[in-house]
């Protein structure tokens, strides 16, 4: 028999969110850690916020909505206010009601601003970790570092020589610049839109990008990141960052630290030495570990929304990424003891 097809909605709905989510949905786990972090950083979010005025967005419910923005791979925040004003499945993670209104986008991002400038991120990123050594899924001995290129929200019209007085341009939305036969570079030049950005270029002749470098310290059990910052594309900072990151897991026990050959320098090697991170039989293991360090940067630029930064700014950017870390972490976590079961 065939079924009715009538255009009038129902008034009322009697089935929860709840119940519309199923129980093997890769999400409820997820969730379930999330707010086992969340709860953690209760006191940091009180730190942060007065004990009078307007009430803003709960820290918990903005984070969840960014940690849905990378899963998903939702491109704006524009775009993720239209998700949940519509999708269930992120209304129920992030903890709204099907009646519950949605935030302005302008809002959102204000209220973002503030986790930024309280340092979230990294408190989110060492609270998942802390949930990972519990678990008992973190190795404490045997390490792996390395870099990546991240692409700045500037394109190369805006990189200009600093000394260049103000011109008034053609079409103020896409002015025509002409750089044929010009040298540029970093020291005499600088990007309009985003300053903190570097012009790189990865390997002879590919092309000179405005971009950041972010640095990760994995460890090689299960392929955790345990650290993770951004520094400014220069050239010089992946070894720098990589001591930083290893210092502090180096300081009470002899470890291993497998790299790729742009860290095989003579003052890179003395100085792990130093931190008693030398070669012993746990070493070739380590090498042949090192390559699931791209799992995690493959991650982050496919589906993580870190291939190109939508921010501008070393600090925005830097935070954006070690949450992207945290989050990556989160769903390794999962699929880890999805597997256990």
């Amino acid at each position: 028999m065939r079924g009715n097809d009538r255009k009038q909605g129902e008034l009322f709905s009697y089935v929860s969110l709840e119940t519309r989510i199923p129980q093997d949905h890769p999400l409820r786990p997820i969730r379930t850690m999330v707010d086992q972090v969340l709860a953690r950083l209760d006191r940091d979010f009180e730190e942060m916020y007065a004990g009078t005025g307007r009430p803003s967005i709960a820290p918990e419910r903005l984070l969840k909505a960014l940690l849905l923005q990378l899963l998903y791979s939702v491109r704006s925040e524009r775009m993720l206010m239209e998700q949940l004003d519509y999708n269930l499945l992120f209304r129920w993670f992030v903890g709204l009601a099907m009646d519950d209104p949605i935030w302005d986008v302008t809002v959102f991002t204000k209220n973002r601003e503030r986790l930024l400038r309280g340092d979230i991120a990294r408190a989110f990123f060492e609270r998942v970790r802390a949930h990972a050594d519990q678990r008992g899924l973190l190795s404490d001995e045997h390490f792996t570092v390395d870099g990546t290129l991240i692409d700045a929200w500037a394109s190369l019209k805006s990189f200009q020589r600093k000394d260049a007085p103000p011109s008034t341009p053609d079409d103020p939305g896409n002015p025509t610049v002409n750089f044929h036969g010009e040298r540029r570079r970093n020291a005499t030049h600088m990007s309009t839109t985003d300053p903190q950005a570097l012009l790189y270029r990865k390997g002879d002749r590919q092309e000179a990008k405005l971009r950041y470098q972010g640095h990760v310290l994995m460890e090689n059990r299960h392929g955790l990141a345990v650290d993770g910052c951004l520094t400014a594309a220069d050239g010089y900072g992946e070894r720098a960052a990589g001591l930083e990151m290893i210092g502090a897991v180096a300081a009470t026990r002899r470890i291993t630290l497998a790299a790729d050959k742009a860290y095989d320098t003579r003052d890179f090697v003395e100085a792990l030495r130093l931190l008693q991170a030398t070669r012993h039989p746990g070493y070739e293991v380590s090498q042949q570990k090192r390559k699931r360090i791209e799992e995690i940067f493959g991650w982050l630029k496919t589906i993580g929304l870190m291939r190109q930064t939508r921010f501008r700014g070393r600090r925005r950017v830097g935070w954006m990424f070690v949450f992207s870390l945290a989050v990556y972490n989160l769903v390794r976590i999962r699929n880890l003891e999805a597997c256990l079961v």
